[in-house]
């Protein structure tokens, strides 16, 4: 009977240690409910809508018709129209659309003798049947998305054709860009970066102030004539050089065991790393200022590093999810250096071209930043 009073009593303990603590309980509350909310709402492995473009050498009605009953699928949206091939190699390059199609100017004479004609030379009597009425330019660096266009190259025509298509012919030709292979190693190994960037990053400063509370260094801050801005400063510095190592043990390995290559330049991926490490860097240390205690502050860490890695694009594709995870996921740094790294290691992209993901890390470390060192109070409260 004692023992069960004593049991009891440290039970009502710790409920009224919970209830005083809002940051656990609000934390117990929310991770559950944001992973439901996540996998049931945002995550969506049926790929919808994938931002692609056009190159119509034909200029018919006809070749409109194909493009508006593609479009009808809801696979692919175009969004894009371009002159050449050259211009839509670019902006697959650039990542401003995953895919082109490229109708040729005979589109009409293929889809009525529903032969397959290339798109360059003229075929010779027994490929006439053989090939098929267009093709598709793919980015398949992202291996989802590769395999939802994939999906259309056996696409029926029926309503455009006074009769069936020959079963043995593809409607539409695939070519693979930056990954034909397919190998889930080159999209997994370059976005790896960034989840553990972001985990480690975040992770060793979101602990930082508290560290200092919880060991009693503050008073010895508070004697001391360092700013709040040179203090968050020199928290974050060391840790910069830990993530440029992290970096290079990942795409190191990457390139040696998984042959991942690196195609673009090493100095412009040192710029965008460096960035990134920063925007983690700042966003472990605005956590820190606001968590009382470490356990706090891993509470925090998880609640970002869930999103981080669920919507940044590193296990389902961006453009699948709705709008407002969309919205949500344009608010993480880990989204923005995911973009930037894959152009950068993948498709060789100047860093210019993407200068948009650059200007935002670089905006939201100095706003991180200053919300820091206003937060950060040199006194024992």
């Amino acid at each position: 009977m004692n023992s069960f009073l004593r049991i009891q009593a440290v039970f009502i303990k710790e409920l009224m240690q919970l209830k005083r603590d809002r940051m656990t309980f609000g934390m117990v509350i929310m991770i559950p409910l944001i992973q439901l909310m996540l996998f049931g709402f945002a995550i969506n492995t049926n790929i919808r809508h994938v931002p692609v473009g056009v190159v119509d050498h034909s200029q018919t009605g006809l070749s409109r018709v194909l493009v508006q009953t593609i479009s009808a699928t809801q696979i692919v949206n175009f969004t894009q129209h371009y002159l050449s091939i050259q211009q839509a190699q670019q902006a697959i390059a650039s990542g401003e659309v995953h895919a082109v199609l490229i109708i040729p100017k005979d589109v009409s004479q293929r889809l009525v003798r529903n032969q397959s004609v290339g798109l360059g030379s003229p075929p010779s009597s027994d490929e006439e049947t053989s090939r098929p009425i267009a093709q598709w330019l793919v980015d398949s660096s992202d291996t989802m998305i590769a395999a939802a266009i994939k999906s259309l190259r056996n696409m029926p025509l029926l309503e455009l054709l006074n009769k069936p298509p020959n079963r043995g012919t593809p409607t539409f030709a695939v070519t693979l860009l930056y990954n034909p292979e397919q190998r889930t190693a080159v999209n997994i190994v370059p976005g790896l970066v960034a989840v553990i960037l972001t985990m480690t990053m975040i992770m060793f400063t979101s602990a930082a102030i508290v560290r200092e509370r919880e060991r009693g260094n503050l008073e010895m801050l508070i004697t001391t004539p360092v700013r709040s801005f040179e203090l968050m400063l020199g928290k974050i510095i060391p840790y910069v050089f830990i993530g440029l190592v992290q970096t290079a043990i990942i795409l190191g390995l990457g390139y040696s065991v998984f042959a991942v290559p690196i195609n673009g330049s090493l100095l412009q991926l040192g710029a965008a790393t460096l960035l990134f490490i920063a925007a983690s860097l700042v966003l472990g240390l605005v956590i820190s200022t606001i968590a009382k205690n470490q356990l706090q502050s891993m509470q925090m860490t998880i609640f970002v590093l869930l999103p981080s890695i669920l919507l940044s694009g590193f296990m389902f594709p961006y453009d699948g999810m709705p709008l407002a995870a969309q919205y949500i996921a344009e608010a993480l740094p880990a989204t923005h250096f995911m973009r930037l790294i894959r152009g950068i290691v993948l498709r060789d992209v100047d860093v210019f071209n993407m200068r948009f993901d650059l200007y935002w890390l670089l905006i939201f470390t100095l706003i991180g930043l200053a919300i820091a060192s206003l937060r950060f109070k040199k006194n024992l409260d």
